[in-house]
């Protein structure tokens, strides 16, 4: 009986914001904003406006780290039960990806669906531009291996045990993390693809060989990985530090570890990042 009335609860909610949505689709800014979505694919080629992209990621990361960080680690919601076919958690981001598909989210070629499988169509028309991307390679999606990663590894470390009860905010906080960890993560499709036409000559022989160690060294700069590690655990401090009018009394106090921040980004996030580059460059030339 509780499960019936969640999951008509939650069918109820995502009908409100989907009629919510469909009266204003006739709003002609609405079609524009949907359809500039889509036509990113210039900048993102542009090596200058890619770095920018990726250091502004770090930034939604970190807050929407903050704020799931409100929240105990609310285990139910992970856990399968009758009459959601999974957990309420994948309820609740299935719902939500297909609303968002409607409206036009997965126009964009840096958006990439938890549960792509019978996505509804978009509501509003594609933008025609140009395809930048390899079409195989742009295909390629690794939200299971993040999605089992933020299970397993990184929940425990910015939670505490506990069970509040607040299981649609927390899903919903998770959910706005996780596509942003997405987003992040994926962006390596574009990063592949501008340094493969930077350099055509280095990636070739290895692509051709299907050499996946010789593509992850041609890949890895440790210098840049140690900078971006030590620039997020940096802004995870000033981004989450208790503010107070008396200057020493939250010294040392942060919602989130800076430090599990940047073991986010050197164990999952940079090594992640570069997977989705090597499988994309394996597949450049095809």
């Amino acid at each position: 009986m509780a499960s019936k009335f969640l999951r008509s609860f939650f069918v109820v909610i995502f009908s409100w914001v989907f009629v919510d949505f469909s009266a204003a689709i006739d709003d002609t800014s609405l079609f524009k904003y949907v359809s500039e979505m889509g036509n990113c694919s210039d900048d993102m080629l542009n090596l200058d406006s890619l770095r920018k992209s990726l250091v502004r990621e770090e930034d939604t990361i970190i807050f929407s780290l903050i704020e799931r960080a409100k929240y105990p680690v609310n285990s139910p919601l992970y856990d399968e039960r009758p009459g959601f076919s999974g957990s309420l958690f994948e309820f609740f981001v299935k719902e939500s990806e297909a609303v968002q598909a409607k409206a036009g989210r997965y126009l964009s070629v840096k958006e990439n669906a938890f549960f792509p499988d019978n996505l509804p169509p978009s509501l509003l028309p594609p933008r025609g531009s140009q395809q930048v991307l390899n079409p195989r390679g742009a295909s390629i999606n690794i939200n299971e291996q993040i999605l089992n990663m933020y299970y397993k590894n990184l929940l425990p470390l910015i939670t505490s045990d506990g069970d509040d009860g607040n299981y649609a905010i927390t899903a919903d906080r998770d959910l706005d993390f996780l596509q942003a960890l997405s987003r992040r993560i994926h962006l390596g499709k574009f990063v592949a693809e501008i340094k493969f036409r930077e350099s055509p000559q280095d990636y070739t022989r290895a692509i051709l060989a299907q050499d996946k160690d010789s593509l992850m060294k041609l890949l890895t700069f440790e210098s840049v990985e140690e900078m971006i590690k030590k620039r997020v655990e940096k802004k995870a401090m000033v981004f989450g530090q208790d503010v107070d009018l008396n200057e020493n009394d939250n010294v040392g106090n942060y919602k989130v570890n800076p430090s599990v921040v940047s073991r986010l980004y050197g164990e999952w996030v940079i090594p992640l990042t570069k997977f989705v580059e090597v499988e994309y460059l394996l597949c450049r030339l095809d």
